[in-house]
C-alpha cells in the first residue's frame, strides 16, 4: 500500500479491522470511499495475499482435537467466514482436515457480510436443521451479532481481539478462554 501513496497502518488499526470483508478493512484503513480503487486496492492486496497468507496461517493448537471431538460426537461443522472459501479451503487441505469440515461458506458466497445472519442461514439451510440445533462459535463481536441476527446461539472464544467485556454485552451462551472449554 506504500506504492499507493498511503501511510502504513499501525498493528492496532489492522486489528480493529479483523472480522471485516476485506474492502471495508480498506475503506476504514485508508479512508477511502472511491468503490472502483477500494475494488483495485483488494485486488492488489489478494496478489500479495496469494503469495504469504495461507503458508503463514496457523491454527491454534486446540483447533483440530475440537473439530475432530465434535465430528465424533455426531455433530456437523461448517465454516461461515468474511474471508474467501478458496483462502480457507488452502488451510484445510495444507492441514489434511477437509474431512473435518462439511462445507465452507465464504465472502463470495453472500450478498451482506456478517453481522448480517445470511451466512449462518445459508448453513441452517443446507443442514436443514433447526436454528435451535445451532451453536455458532467466533472470536469478533461481529460474529456474536450475526448469531443474534440468525437467532441462533452464540459461543465466543477469547482468541480474537475482542475481551471477555465485549462479548457479555451481547447473548451468548459460553465465552470461552480456547476451544478446549467447548469440549
Amino acid at each position: 500500500m506504500q506504492q499507493e501513496h498511503y501511510s502504513i497502518p499501525s498493528d492496532e488499526e489492522i486489528k480493529r479491522t479483523i472480522g471485516m470483508p476485506m474492502i471495508e478493512a480498506i475503506r476504514v484503513l485508508f479512508k477511502e470511499d472511491d468503490e472502483a480503487l477500494l475494488h483495485e486496492l483488494r485486488d492488489k492486496y489478494t496478489v500479495f495475499a496469494d503469495k504469504f497468507m495461507t503458508e503463514n496461517t496457523k491454527l491454534y493448537p486446540q483447533t483440530i482435537p475440537a473439530l475432530k471431538k465434535i465430528k465424533e460426537a455426531g455433530a456437523k461443522t461448517a465454516i461461515i467466514s468474511s474471508k474467501t472459501r478458496r483462502r480457507i479451503m488452502q488451510t484445510l487441505t495444507r492441514d489434511k482436515i477437509t474431512d473435518l469440515v462439511e462445507f465452507v461458506i465464504g465472502s463470495e458466497d453472500v450478498k451482506s457480510h456478517k453481522p448480517s445472519p445470511e451466512g449462518i442461514l445459508m448453513a441452517i439451510e443446507r443442514f436443514k436443521v433447526a436454528k435451535s440445533d445451532v451453536l455458532y462459535i467466533g472470536d469478533n463481536v461481529i460474529d456474536g451479532g450475526a448469531a443474534q441476527n440468525a437467532g441462533v446461539d452464540f459461543a465466543a472464544v477469547l482468541t480474537g481481539n475482542n475481551v471477555r467485556e465485549d462479548f457479555v454485552k451481547m447473548p451468548y451462551v459460553k465465552i470461552m478462554n480456547s476451544l478446549d472449554e467447548l469440549l
